[in-house]
Parts: C-alpha cells; structure tokens; sequence
C-alpha cells in the first residue's frame, strides 16, 4: 500500500498471479470472484473463450487470460478462479491462476506501459506500478476482448442460451 498523499487520487485494483506474475484489474469492474468450474463450449469461438457459464440465469462468456495472452495453459491449480468483470456493460469471465488482494494505487505512481516492439502485444495493458517491491501489470479489461471477437460471441450467445435452457 501507498501512503496516502494529499490530494493524490488513488484507484483500487484486484491483484492476482498469472503464470508468476502479478496483475491488476480495477475494483470497479469486478463482481464477483468465483471458484472455477467447468464451463459449456461455444462452437467456432476464439481459442481463449472457454465457452460460457450459467451466473444466476445470465449467459457469460469465460476467457482464459493465460491462453488469451499467448501463455501456455497448465493443469487448473485449486486457486483457479474466475473472477465476474463487466466489460462495455456485459459481464464476461476470466479465469486466473490465483487471487491476491485489493491494493490501493496512486494515481501518479502509475508507470505507462513501455515500447516492447512488435513481439509483445500490449494493448490491453493500462500501465505498470509497484506494489510492495512487486512490479503488477494493470490491465485495461475493456481491451481483454476483440471487437471482432466480442461480435462473434454476441450472436453466438443466444443459441448458447437456449443450450444452457435445454441442458
């Protein structure tokens, strides 16, 4: 945690690890957390949608950060989570390796996202800070899912529904 600073604005971020390192997402789009649980594929989907999964009658989609970021995915540890975020007003899935905990971040201690070339894809990312000698990665949840990709699961997931509605 950061000392407070007079007037420095400061944002909440859920921390959690991915193949070792550390992320963060906004607590304003969390919400909720969830054990993993297996999910119902969605035909034709990009390789990092997992498929979709019933949240208390809502259809939402669940990607796979690990495989969506290009990493290999390895066996589900039992931390596996699935953490709810809302992304344009729909909320989506997206599973990680392990939840840590909410930091708060000033604002001004947030660090832009530095030139990787054209070998790493940075888009989704927000900006980089440290957190308790630990540098976390702040992603943009709004980028997590293509457009292309977004329209792709918007028509598919009314057939998707009437799956979930059958099975």
């Amino acid at each position: 945690m950061y000392a407070d600073k007079p007037g420095a604005p400061s944002v909440q971020q859920l921390t959690f690890s991915l193949a070792g390192e550390e992320y963060g997402l906004d607590i304003l789009a969390v919400r909720e957390i969830r054990g993993w649980t297996p999910v119902t594929r969605i035909p034709q989907a990009p390789h990092y949608v997992l498929g979709v999964l019933d949240l208390r009658g809502t259809v939402v989609p669940v990607l796979d950060l690990r495989l969506r970021f290009g990493l290999v995915r390895d066996e589900y540890p039992p931390t596996t989570v699935t953490v709810i975020v809302t992304v344009s007003g729909r909320p989506f899935g997206v599973v990680v390796d392990a939840v840590s905990d909410v930091v708060d971040v000033q604002a001004d201690q947030i660090r832009p996202v530095p030139d990787m070339g054209t070998t790493v894809d940075t888009e989704y990312l927000r900006g980089l800070t440290a957190v308790q000698g630990r540098m976390v990665l702040l992603l943009d949840v709004d980028k997590l899912l293509h457009p292309r990709d977004a329209q792709m699961l918007e028509a598919a997931l009314p057939a998707a529904e009437e799956l979930e509605a059958v099975a």
